[in-house]
């Protein structure tokens, strides 16, 4: 998948995905959106469902090869680590990444490759954390709930508003807290 011709389709349908769902990812649009023809789209790809089963493959891979890296230690003990994923996650936000993961995960909701993408990602996320949690000496069953607890306040808090930058610093370092002891 990574020949360069069709990674720039691959790009230009996470755009359109991240601003109007999986319904606006058109080859008519893409190309539109690229300044090219749509021939350049078919030279490359079979047809629409080729090019969403591409953006599904790259979206699992990079997204399970992204916790991957953000869980190995390296040098940190496994406290520090899930403390730097929180502030990871918490104060360098990515709205456009996060775009993407809420459009995946609706369009999840009504297909089954989707849904089989959002599964391996949300697995790959939870043995990951759930490892470092075993790793601070929690039971495999608890550190599964701890994981668990991780990721609904990983994606919760991105979801919550907060006018007071201050203020919701200040709830993620207590919430985080919690979630390290």
């Amino acid at each position: 998948m990574s020949d360069g011709k069709g990674d720039v389709w691959v790009e230009a349908g996470f755009k359109e995905l991240a601003a109007s769902g999986v319904e606006g990812v058109r080859v008519e649009v893409l190309a539109k959106n690229l300044g090219v023809t749509k021939g350049g789209f078919y030279r490359r790809f079979a047809d629409r469902a080729a090019l969403l089963g591409a953006m599904l493959e790259r979206w699992r891979e990079g997204r399970t090869a992204a916790i991957a890296q953000q869980t190995s230690l390296e040098g940190q003990n496994a406290r520090d680590r899930l403390k730097a994923l929180i502030q990871l996650y918490s104060e360098r936000m990515n709205p456009e990444g996060m775009a993407i993961e809420l459009a995946i995960r609706q369009w999840a909701r009504s297909d089954d490759s989707a849904a089989a993408a959002v599964a391996s990602v949300d697995a790959a996320r939870l043995k990951n954390v759930a490892e470092l949690y075993r790793a601070m000496g929690l039971a495999p069953e608890e550190a599964d709930a701890q994981a668990f607890l991780f990721y609904c306040f990983i994606f919760g808090q991105s979801l919550l508003f907060e006018r007071s930058p201050r203020k919701r610093a200040q709830l993620v370092a207590r919430s985080a807290e919690k979630l390290l002891d």
